[in-house]
């Protein structure tokens, strides 16, 4: 998988992760979690379900 996850704190002291492209472009920014561990269990997610993730379009734009 191209690009890498980074985990960071925020002011308040919450966990929270970004997925990165190796072009340093951010692609995702998950919520904040109260603990690293819960941080590092929400990437765990995203990895198991975003391969497959349907494309839900509720916009009326075409592309």
């Amino acid at each position: 998988m191209a690009g890498r996850f980074i985990i960071s704190q925020d002011e308040r002291g919450t966990f929270r992760f970004a997925l990165v492209a190796n072009n340093g472009q951010t692609l995702a920014v998950g919520e904040g979690y109260p603990s690293k561990a819960a941080c590092v269990n929400g990437i765990e997610t995203v990895r198991r379900n975003a391969p497959e993730a349907a494309i839900d379009d509720q916009t009326r734009a075409a592309i």
